[in-house]
């Protein structure tokens, strides 16, 4: 019984294989963020996409934004491609992590321009497509199933009334 309750859990979230991250980590990664703002740009540099990293792999959805936003800001000061390609792909995590799944398929696009053979992208980007699909298939049979519920009041009345 409680892996059949998993296995739809696992269905309707999505059932990603993008690890989670628990409160007490980002906590640490944020003191030790703290502490290291008083050393060399590398290390500060180093300590805030570890901390972006924890909190976009948040279950709590005020810690994903606060990732995606403290990426936003570090984005702008990485300069080599691979710093870039790591930070993009990260805000792409983000927004899927929020449900915006066409932002991180776009992020993830840009990640793929940098290097088109990454496989976390790629297999981020299937992961992002097979969500759509199932969503639409979801939303489609939720949509059948009221129109039969509509047809079938409809001609219980009419019964009714004959």
């Amino acid at each position: 019984m409680t892996r059949l309750i998993e296995e739809v859990t696992s269905f309707f979230s999505g059932g990603d294989q993008l690890p989670w991250c628990s409160r007490g980590t980002i906590q640490v990664l944020t003191v030790q963020s703290v502490r290291r703002k008083f050393f060399s740009h590398e290390a500060k540099r180093e300590s805030i996409i570890h901390l972006s990293r924890a909190l976009v792999h948040s279950r709590q959805q005020v810690d994903v934004q606060r990732g995606i936003d403290m990426l936003k800001a570090s984005l702008l000061k990485n300069s080599s491609p691979l710093e870039k390609r790591e930070t993009i792909y990260l805000m792409a995590v983000g927004y899927y992590r929020r449900g915006d799944f066409p932002k991180s398929r776009i992020l993830l696009d840009n990640c793929l321009e940098i290097e088109p053979d990454w496989r976390q992208a790629l297999s981020l980007k299937k992961a992002i497509e097979d969500r759509i699909t199932k969503d639409g298939v979801i939303g489609i049979r939720i949509i059948a199933t009221a129109v039969g519920l509509i047809a079938g009041g409809i001609v219980a009345a009419l019964a009714r009334r004959n």
